[in-house]
């Protein structure tokens, strides 16, 4: 799977994400302080990883920034991201799950390396739901990117 990953800092647990993507055997894509002359801004690094996942130039992408709330908000604008914020493998899985997320999104600051490893577990075994109550919450998701709410209101 090809991946992109983001980082606005040079951090630990952003070197040894990318290792351990490629270690899992992904094609691994870096943007920000990851790649040397790249914009390593978090709106700027996370919407380009973003980009490669709404292009197809990439299966999936992770972004990161200190919080990782800024890498998701920056990924969440590119229409046909979803972009899930994930302390740990329970919040990992069910984003993969019941919203389909295409984009994981961390927290420098909070991953540890052994967190890492189980956010990347639960990430990658988990798979869409095929629900259709689940599938219809994504597709009004997707609904909102071209601008149609899509939410029924009372």
């Amino acid at each position: 799977m090809r991946i992109s990953v983001s980082s606005d800092m040079d951090e630990p647990v952003a070197r040894l994400l990318v290792t351990e993507l490629r270690e899992r055997g992904h094609d691994v894509v870096t943007r920000g302080a990851l790649r040397p002359g790249d914009d390593p801004q978090w709106a700027a690094c996370s919407a380009a990883a973003a980009r490669d996942v709404a292009d197809g130039s990439a299966d999936q992408a992770v972004v990161c920034c200190w919080t990782g709330t800024g890498a998701s908000i920056a990924a969440n604008k590119v229409p046909g991201v979803r972009a899930a914020l994930c302390t740990d493998a329970y919040t990992a899985d069910g984003a993969r799950r019941w919203n389909d997320a295409n984009v994981l999104a961390l927290s420098l600051r909070l991953t540890s390396e052994p967190v890492l490893k189980e956010i990347l577990d639960a990430w990658f075994a988990g798979a869409p739901s095929e629900d259709a109550e689940d599938r219809e919450n994504v597709a009004r998701v997707a609904g909102l990117d071209g601008g149609r709410d899509t939410v029924r209101r009372s």
